[in-house]
């Protein structure tokens, strides 16, 4: 490769000038070469000189926490709609959660738009992003889960800062309507479950299931303190779908580490939205934290249910390091009776 023409002192005086209106003034080459009586190819060739010689140097910035770097490579890893990685450095618990939600809150604020229908289901990081969404189009909100306290342990128990909370202040910030209900998100047999959909107002935020375009969900990873889930649930419960193979849940429908939905022994007990409806929303957007979660994660992206994340940066290196290429989402669901 021929060595690198320097510069003369005089061209690069004229490279600086015409590179500070160019970059600075935000001329045209047109107007430059007028100025300066050069061709427009003098003027792009002194230009690119000028770069090429490190007179000019162009940067591209991160915003805030926002690492643009890690979150280009795993939107583009993972084929999805929008990702977005938080620079934490080392917040844990409920400090991350709340970078996390801030960050949520202001992806949601900048692509919801008049014509959604936005749904929230539980997480504890849905719930720091609602706290935090100041403004949103007149736009209906829908509960897509039933309430579940993330540190009752009961199966029966409703929580009153949960999920009927989370749609309240969405709904708040929105001016639009507000379709939730009081019901639990898991309940003890398939009984009560059918008797709790057929109420009024659960019906009526389940029909609007199908109208929803976008959507906040939760990642659990099936294990102790992973998964508010799985913390509610029994002993014999959280066995049985380990058994059936579980991996992990996206705000109440289970699945495989391969990313397939599985009909476990639990679904007719929760009161919630179903895999085939998830999937069928236009943009699912999860938020989970933690590098224990990251097979959980991996397992969700493979799903198809969740097609945009907002994480963080140890969990955003994890999950690229065991990335790989998209496959088609999955279109069958295991029942809990295949093998997993």
């Amino acid at each position: 490769m021929p060595a690198r023409r320097r510069m003369g002192p005089s061209e690069m005086v004229l490279a600086i000038s015409v590179a500070r209106r160019y970059y600075l003034e935000g001329r045209s080459k047109i107007e430059i070469a007028e100025e300066f009586e050069l061709s427009r190819f003098k003027v792009a060739r002194l230009l690119e000189t000028a770069q090429d010689q490190g007179l000019v140097r162009i940067e591209i910035g991160h915003p805030g926490a926002i690492d643009i770097e890690l979150s280009a490579q795993v939107q583009e890893a993972f084929d999805l709609k929008h990702a977005l990685v938080v620079d934490t450095g080392d917040d844990l618990g409920a400090a991350l959660r709340q970078r996390l939600g801030q960050t949520a809150a202001e992806l949601l604020t900048e692509i919801v738009a008049s014509d959604d229908v936005l749904g929230l289901a539980w997480a504890r990081t849905v719930s720091a992003m609602a706290t935090r969404i100041q403004q949103l189009p007149p736009i209906p909100v829908v509960q897509l889960t039933g309430a579940l306290s993330p540190t009752s342990g009961s199966s029966s128990s409703i929580d009153d800062d949960s999920s009927i909370d989370v749609v309240r202040e969405v709904a708040r910030a929105s001016r639009g309507p507000a379709y939730l209900f009081f019901a639990p998100f898991l309940v003890p047999d398939a009984t009560t479950a059918r008797a709790l959909r057929r109420q009024p107002d659960v019906s009526r935020a389940f029909a609007q299931f199908a109208s929803v375009t976008k959507a906040v969900a939760g990642i659990g990873h099936w294990g102790p303190t992973e998964s508010t889930l799985y913390d509610a649930a029994t002993q014999a419960d959280r066995q049985a779908l380990v058994s059936e193979g579980v991996c992990a849940d996206v705000s109440g429908v289970f699945i495989a580490a391969d990313g397939t939905p599985i009909d476990t022994s639990l679904n007719e007990r929760i009161v919630g939205i179903g895999a085939g409806q998830m999937r069928s929303i236009e943009e699912v957007i999860a938020i989970p934290y933690g590098v224990n979660k990251t097979v959980a994660v991996l397992a969700a992206l493979k799903s198809g249910l969740v097609n945009s994340i907002v994480t963080h940066t140890a969990l955003a290196a994890a999950l690229l390091s065991g990335a790989e290429p998209p496959s088609t989402s999955p279109t069958t669901v295991r029942s809990a009776g295949d093998p997993a």
